[in-house]
């Protein structure tokens, strides 16, 4: 019994001190306009610890931290928003003047006409994103299948099953890109170099040799994991091996 008293008031206690996220939200955008950079950063990220996401919330990370000229965490704060939002304009244009603050400058290879096309349609939207314009189209289908149904003219019976046709069509391609993209993400990770400096290996040993070296800040794409060690590929296609707590996976 004493035990269930105990729990209860923790549980009235935790509840009538805990603040609605909005309000630890708002505490940090004023901490930010008082140019409390740090103070905005640590109130934010008892919001993250909570395992909430969102675009925003990440973005005005990665400019306090942008602030305070932390390169690895500001880009890797403007990325992690783009992956939530890949429409924030905002972000991408941040995340030029970031990357600008980097000191690998690596160019990228020539895309192939698929990869342009992956980038520019079928990653347009997040995979979130692209569930929920599935789910719109599946309601959609059924209503517009019920109309169908229950309509008396053949005119719009033969207006409502088209429609109804070209809705499930869409639906089918949205589920398709969503598990495409699913796919994509879980073969390549992207992640941001933390440490100052990183010795990049040929092999996933200590006594491999070093092939190239990195600074923090730059994006890597995570092909594989061995023990502690990181397989990972560069924009320009350069491949290497890299200790696991060198880098933070987006």
């Amino acid at each position: 019994m004493r035990t269930i008293v105990i729990l209860f008031f923790l549980f009235v206690s935790f509840f009538t001190n805990a603040q609605p996220l909005s309000k630890v939200f708002e505490q940090g955008n004023q901490l930010y306009k008082n140019a409390d950079y740090r103070g905005a950063i640590n109130t934010y990220h008892k919001i993250e610890n909570t395992g909430f996401q969102s675009d925003a919330l990440y973005f005005n990370l990665a400019n306090s931290y942008y602030k305070l000229n932390e390169v690895a965490p500001s880009v890797y704060y403007y990325e992690k928003a783009l992956k939530l939002n890949p429409m924030n304009e905002d972000a991408k244009y941040n995340l030029v003047l970031a990357n600008r603050l980097t000191i690998d400058q690596i160019d990228e290879v020539p895309k192939t006409l698929l990869q342009r096309f992956e980038a520019n349609v079928l990653h347009k939207f997040s995979i979130h994103q692209w569930a929920v314009i599935s789910i719109v189209f599946s309601v959609l289908t059924a209503l517009v299948f019920l109309m169908y149904y229950f309509s008396l003219s053949s005119l719009l019976k033969r207006i409502f099953f088209s429609l109804s046709l070209v809705t499930f069509s869409l639906m089918l391609i949205s589920v398709m890109i969503a598990y495409t993209g699913l796919d994509y993400h879980k073969k390549n990770q992207p992640a941001i170099v933390f440490s100052e400096k990183a010795q990049i290996k040929n092999a996933p040993t200590f006594n491999s040799e070093d092939v190239f070296t990195l600074h923090e800040g730059t994006k890597v794409m995570v092909l594989d994991e061995v023990d502690d060690w990181y397989k990972i590929k560069l924009s320009d296609g350069k491949i290497g091996w890299v200790r696991t707590g060198v880098l933070k996976i987006i």
